[in-house]
């Protein structure tokens, strides 16, 4: 069994995010997948504001919201859809750091 620390660790390596900011990530996110801002507000499990303050760059997601927002990413490359997997990939490999 892992410790804990370990586990948190583990936890902010497969969110730790590129410096190209979460604003932008966002942006490309919600244009891959067609969403409206509240549609990905609904699928993160967010409110509007935060959402808007997010994209807008004026608040920085929590780790956990990070790791979210990457299970969001990594789903959409599950896609049959070989342009939706490519795209997925791409901001995956652009925006986060691979985990150690």
């Amino acid at each position: 069994m892992r410790s804990p620390i370990y586990q948190i660790t583990k936890l902010k390596q497969t969110a730790v995010l590129r410096k190209l900011g979460v604003s932008k990530l966002i942006c490309e996110l919600r244009q891959l997948t067609i969403f409206s801002q509240e549609q990905l507000t609904t699928v993160l499990g967010v409110a509007d504001s935060t959402s808007d303050r997010r994209e807008n760059g004026h608040i920085q997601p929590s780790p956990l919201a990070l790791k979210q927002i990457k299970t969001v990413s990594e789903d959409l490359g599950n896609s049959p859809e070989l342009k939706l997997h490519k795209r997925s990939q791409h901001l995956l490999t652009k925006y986060f750091l691979e985990a150690e």
